[in-house]
């Protein structure tokens, strides 16, 4: 258990999150995942968590559990091609993380993934949090184009707005 984490986390400012993702931000996600997925026949979510709740920082859950948990929760893995890919993102701790289902995993090393995060997390750094996802969803969609291209008969299995936990 580590109590600083745990102080962080609940203490974290929830306006934090309309700062960083206006109205306006959330819906240029929800239109560059939608434009990205009519090239592809990929999914892509997004979602971001101010902090995590109390029961994932008294037990010491690492980030990469959080997103496996968030890619559960969301569905992103009941695609019928076995293609969704999560941006999970945790502004107290301002990382990020993807998660790809699996068919996606044979074709993408984890090093893109680790190159697209670090992407993403130097934009934030900077304070453009908006910028750095839609570069983010640029390059996952690049990915997707390459490995899944769009078929005639695809249709969007899951939805395009961003999911705020």
């Amino acid at each position: 258990m580590n109590i600083k984490r745990i102080f962080k986390h609940l203490f974290y400012p929830g306006w934090w999150l309309r700062r960083a993702f206006p109205a306006y931000e959330l819906e240029k996600i929800e239109a560059a995942i939608k434009q990205s997925e009519a090239r592809h026949s990929g999914e892509i979510r997004f979602a971001i968590e101010t902090a995590l709740p109390l029961k994932a920082l008294w037990r010491d859950e690492s980030m990469s559990e959080r997103a496996l948990e968030v890619f559960s929760l969301l569905r992103v893995w009941d695609t019928e091609n076995n293609n969704g890919v999560l941006i999970y993102l945790l502004l107290a701790d301002q990382r990020v993380e993807i998660v790809a289902d699996r068919n996606i995993n044979k074709v993408v090393g984890e090093s893109e993934w680790r190159r697209i995060c670090a992407m993403m997390q130097g934009r934030f750094k900077a304070g453009h949090f908006g910028d750095g996802v839609l570069e983010g969803i640029e390059e996952i969609g690049k990915l997707l184009e390459q490995h899944f291209p769009y078929r005639q008969n695809d249709k969007n299995e899951l939805p395009d707005r961003p999911v705020i936990l």
